[in-house]
């Protein structure tokens, strides 16, 4: 560790935490209920590539009003590592080869801002920087807008493993047209989605109808998560090994509509450290969770890291591994997960705050709730023309306009994979738990 301390430390000062750091330093469906609603697509001629620098096809037709942009992992530019973009919408397509402009970019990743020292204000303005390197990808979007205005339903399949911030990219404004310019996450309906092996499907083919009762596992430092639950059937576990017993073993009389986890994760370069609540992403894949594969229920991570991926070199396999794949894997309808660190209190009050307006809308798409969420964010926030500067002109750090920052950043790493149109209707109940007693 570097005898300088991380300039985040000193302006956060009096700021929680939720993470135990893993010992190491340094993303992706399921069947969905046959009588959902499916996404039509035409298979090409060719089968699709999944990472490395060759071409990506995976479907060439989609429903209208639906586009995919697929992010692929290169061998490189110049001995770097980077990636390309393919994009689809009926007949709008784009692709943006490999270049100077689209390699590895960890400045621009929300998984670290608050563990490297940099201002999230340099955060913001480097993503800013990288959007704007991007201007084939903002045209093409910028069309697939103005074509399906409201009905735009894109969908990122990203398997570079990069922590490229999709949700926060800047969008330019197309006055011709009259589209306002902002982030992407905010200004239409955005999906993530990643390869889910060792089953026969690609993109997410079915709406998740996740409908039923709440199964959760709640930390004792996440018990305020709890409150969101009060008026609907839910069964609480404060414990691990009886949550995942409930989760292996469905009610024959009970559907799971939400499974939720509140509790610590951390994050390694190796996939042995990637865990969830003190137990590893190994343990949890052993498990055969059939509440998810027979309620095909939303599961939610208010976990630091929960969303991040790692390369599974070290145990002889090409492949991306995280627990949004994994749970997509065992059956989940949709997952939503954080990008990074989430652990100071305001970040997972946010976190409530979005399952509660979730929730709170049955009939309305997850995404949609997402998209108004991080719209709410920026209004808050204020001008995106006006990010403030680190310091004020006494020299001392603008604590009050990087934590604005910050805020909105928090607002941006809450991450779905699954179809656009999933839902999410909780039960009412009676306020049982598995603690015993009435609701809290």
């Amino acid at each position: 560790m570097s005898g300088e301390p991380p300039r985040a430390a000193r302006w956060l000062t009096g700021t929680g935490t939720a993470i135990r750091r893993a010992a190491f330093p340094g993303l992706q469906a399921a069947a969905r209920r046959e009588s959902a609603a499916v996404l039509q697509f035409r298979r090409p001629s060719g089968p699709p590539s999944g990472t490395g620098s060759g071409q990506a096809r995976p479907y060439e037709r989609l429903e209208d009003g639906y586009a995919v942009l697929r992010v692929i992992r290169t061998a490189g530019y110049d001995s770097q590592d980077g990636y390309q973009l393919q994009g689809w919408c009926g007949e709008f397509t784009v692709t943006c080869r490999t270049g100077p402009t689209r390699l590895v970019a960890p400045g621009v990743s929300l998984a670290t801002i608050r563990q490297t020292g940099e201002f999230p204000s340099e955060t913001l303005r480097g993503i800013q920087l990288w959007s704007g390197n991007q201007t084939e990808l903002a045209d093409w979007i910028n069309r697939i807008r103005e074509r399906h205005g409201d009905r735009l339903r894109l969908i990122v399949w990203d398997d570079t493993g990069f922590e490229l911030p999709w949700e926060l990219f800047w969008v330019p404004a197309d006055e011709r047209h009259g589209l306002p310019g902002g982030l992407l996450g905010a200004l239409l309906v955005l999906a993530r989605w990643t390869t889910v092996h060792g089953v026969d499907e690609n993109l997410p083919r079915h709406t998740g109808d996740c409908h039923g009762r709440v199964l959760a596992y709640l930390h004792e430092d996440m018990n305020a998560d709890g409150g969101v639950f009060v008026p609907y059937a839910h069964q609480v576990h404060d414990t691990m090994t009886p949550f995942l017993q409930a989760l292996d073993l469905p009610l024959p009389d009970d559907r799971t509509g939400l499974v939720y986890m509140g509790c610590h994760g951390t994050y390694g370069e190796a996939v042995m450290r990637l865990t969830l609540g003190d137990r590893t992403w190994a343990e949890f894949n052993t498990r055969d969770m059939h509440v998810l594969r027979q309620d095909r229920a939303l599961v939610c991570l208010n976990a630091c890291h929960s969303g991040r991926f790692v390369h599974n070199w070290v145990q002889g396999e090409a492949a991306l591994r995280g627990f949004a794949e994994l749970f997509l894997r065992k059956g989940a309808g949709g997952c939503i997960v954080t990008a990074g660190e989430v652990g100071d209190q305001e970040a997972r009050g946010m976190v409530r705050r979005l399952l509660h307006e979730v929730a709170a809308h049955p009939d309305r798409p997850v995404t949609e709730t997402l998209r108004d969420f991080r719209a709410r964010a920026v209004e808050d926030f204020g001008t995106l023309a006006a990010i403030p500067t680190t310091r004020n002109d006494d020299g001392q750090v603008d604590k009050v306009g990087q934590k604005r920052v910050l805020r909105l950043l928090y607002a941006f790493m809450f991450h779905y994979y699954g179809h656009p149109l999933t839902t999410l209707r909780l039960v009412a109940g009676n306020g049982h738990t598995a603690w015993g007693g009435g609701p809290w």
